[in-house]
């Protein structure tokens, strides 16, 4: 696949990072490998699948020299700066800690581990190799919600906000066989939005989590108040009509709604026509949806930081506190 110009043009600006990535899944050739032959200035060397014909068809499509099934091996080749790891979370403890115990800088999807000890525990690992992390918590990297967010902050601090994660799932099976709750799994995406909107630091949590229907959790509601002055609220249910992730934005006089891929609407003074519409595709300058939806920009923030030697927003240690309000949301049933 060609370079396009973008990458072209901010290459001369920017530090070329080696990366390699261990994960061909529909997940990661969805949404992440169109990402790396598109970034300005990143050298995607080499991927690893423990699936043969599954690799070769990501090596293949986006044109990666590196082809490897044990990243160990695959590390000590290619010596890559930078490392992504694409794998169901109750796999990647291991993988995770060695990759940094041998230098290189880490990425990884959500959820960051099964448990929020894991994530402290991978955040210490971090700080003595002394090495950068980062979460794909890409929602808070959608061009709309960045955007949405930003003008309402310019009339003043948000008040309140709200993130929901809704889909139709009545009648389907726990994730990964029960390996994982959906909460910690996938409904973590409204979790980490919501701290991102608010700001500051968990006070208190009141919430309603329940298994409808189901013999797994399903339908966790919460209300958060945080140290910034921000109250929260948490809507995840797996039991609605359609999948639907959006949020609510709300500062003195102005209020944003928005879904980070089907648009959103700035309300202002009390008037009944938005004061503006966004479309993520026009604010992505992108009809793809690995640019429009939040995916570029949280790996174009990674490979920033990695050159300006910063911690990502999304780094371990921050990952950890958006694991630690999954956990208020079920310690504290009301």
């Amino acid at each position: 696949m060609g370079k396009t110009k973008r990458k072209t043009a901010s290459s001369r600006r920017r530090k070329t990072i080696r990366i390699a990535v261990i994960g061909a899944g529909g997940r990661a050739a969805g949404a992440h490998y169109p990402c790396f032959v598109e970034l300005p200035a990143c050298d995607l060397v080499a991927a690893c699948d423990v699936d043969e014909e599954r690799l070769a068809g990501v090596c293949d499509r986006f044109g990666i020299a590196g082809r490897y099934t044990d990243f160990r091996r695959m590390i000590e080749v290619e010596k890559p700066d930078a490392v992504y790891a694409f794998m169901p979370p109750h796999h990647l403890y291991d993988v995770a800690a060695e990759v940094m115990e041998r230098g290189c800088h880490l990425f990884i999807e959500k959820p960051p581990a099964v448990t929020t000890e894991q994530v402290r525990q991978l955040a210490a690992i971090a700080r003595r190799q002394k090495v950068h992390t980062g979460v794909t918590f890409q929602r808070r990297f959608s061009p709309l919600i960045r955007q949405g967010k930003a003008r309402c902050e310019a009339r003043g601090a948000v008040h309140t906000a709200h993130a929901s994660f809704y889909k139709n799932w009545v009648g389907g099976a726990p994730y990964y066989k029960g390996g994982m709750d959906m909460l910690t799994c996938d409904g973590i995406h409204a979790v980490d939005t919501l701290r991102y909107l608010c700001g500051g630091e968990v006070e208190s949590v009141a919430a309603d989590n329940r298994r409808l229907d189901a013999g797994h959790w399903n339908l966790h509601l919460a209300l958060v108040r945080f140290s910034s002055g921000a109250t929260g609220l948490l809507l995840n249910n797996f039991m609605a009509g359609r999948r639907i992730f959006s949020v609510e934005i709300h500062a003195p006089g102005i209020s944003f709604f928005g879904d980070p891929e089907e648009g959103g609407q700035l309300y202002a003074d009390n008037q009944n026509e938005p004061a503006e519409r966004l479309d993520p595709f026009e604010l992505a300058g992108s009809q793809e949806s690995h640019r429009a939806f939040g995916a570029f920009d949280t790996h174009l923030h990674f490979l920033d930081c990695l050159r300006k030697g910063r911690a990502p927003e999304t780094a371990f240690d921050d990952a950890a506190k958006t694991m630690a309000l999954v956990d208020e949301v079920y310690g504290n049933q009301i």
